[in-house]
């Protein structure tokens, strides 16, 4: 059977992963452990259960019904298997400053949670009106993720997003592009309209080629948020989401094969 919709992968990539998992949790053992007395969908189909929640987000419930478990079961096998994956595919994840030489185009995105009253205020988005992390996405200018940071809480400002990240230093050597709220972080943006004054020619041209530069970094975004959990509505703890997002960094580079 195929699972390329169900998990976003081709089937030799899927087969590559669980047989990667395999090695962890069989192999790497002492004693070996027997995966048939521990997943009753047997591993493989524990695999594709986890890549499922994370390119779908269907809720657990659903994801239960449609593979013949109970929900408790769906939530030990996200549990157990979700830092696995995420470990055997860290590797595929490139060191930025090694994988491009040219230019760099970098936004925000917010990804929205449930409003948890206890950190409510910290996750609010005022820009965006929702709870959520912020992620700061670099892309190459031929729209390829180049990477992503580590989520922080949605109330801080890109340009804050940005300066808790690796970027700054990872880029450092390379022209940087961004939108008006990167203003004053050196990197290239757009140019503001002056108080009071019409907008020169020159300066609406250039903010086209800047927009037109920046739509790379929009595509990247959107290649990113295949993975659904990280698109719709993430439900899960706010303590598990770095796990969420290195996850799902890592699987977009793997399934385009680096």
């Amino acid at each position: 059977m195929s699972w390329n919709v169900t998990t976003g992968l081709e089937t030799d990539q899927l087969d590559g992963l669980v047989a990667r998992v395999h090695r962890v949790l069989v192999e790497d053992r002492d004693p070996p452990v027997v995966p048939g007395r521990l997943w009753a969908l047997g591993l493989y189909k524990s695999v594709v259960l986890v890549l499922f929640l994370l390119r779908q987000n269907p809720v657990q419930e659903a994801a239960a019904e449609l593979f013949g478990v109970s929900q408790a079961t769906v939530s030990r096998r996200w549990t157990a298997l979700l830092p696995v994956v995420e470990k055997v595919l860290a590797g595929h994840v490139p060191d930025p400053t090694q994988v491009s030489a040219g230019r760099v185009v970098i936004d925000g995105t917010l990804v929205t949670t449930w409003d948890w009253a206890s950190e409510g205020t910290a996750m609010f988005s005022g820009k965006h009106r929702d709870p959520g992390f912020n992620l700061q996405v670099a892309a190459t200018l031929s729209g390829d993720v180049l990477a992503v940071s580590a989520p922080v809480p949605g109330s801080r400002h890109d340009m804050h997003a940005w300066r808790q990240s690796h970027f700054p230093e990872a880029f450092t050597e390379r022209e940087s592009i961004g939108d008006l709220g990167y203003v004053g972080s050196g990197m290239r943006t757009a140019r503001r309209k002056p108080p009071g004054q019409e907008r020169p020619a020159g300066d609406k041209v250039y903010n086209q080629s800047i927009g037109r530069l920046r739509a790379a970094v929009e595509r990247a975004i959107a290649h990113l948020k295949d993975w659904k959990i990280i698109a719709t509505r993430y439900r899960g703890p706010l303590r598990a989401f770095p796990l969420v997002a290195r996850t799902v960094t890592a699987l977009t580079f793997y399934k385009k094969g680096w």
